[in-house]
């Protein structure tokens, strides 16, 4: 294997697994926000966008 070759795919291993990284990242948040917005819920915090469809 030539010395670009090897870069190229080093290159694009090191994308890779920083991409993997980043979208397992954004799914674990959004899983713990999930999660927050529960349990503010459950609190009985609402959001203000559910008022805005009722009339006043």
């Amino acid at each position: 294997m030539s010395a670009h070759a090897l870069y190229v795919t080093a290159a694009y291993a090191i994308t890779a697994i920083v991409l993997a990284g980043l979208v397992g990242w954004v799914l674990l948040d959004q899983r713990a926000r999930r999660r927050d917005l529960a349990e503010l819920e459950a609190a009985g915090v609402r959001r203000r966008s559910e008022r805005s469809g009722k009339a006043s």
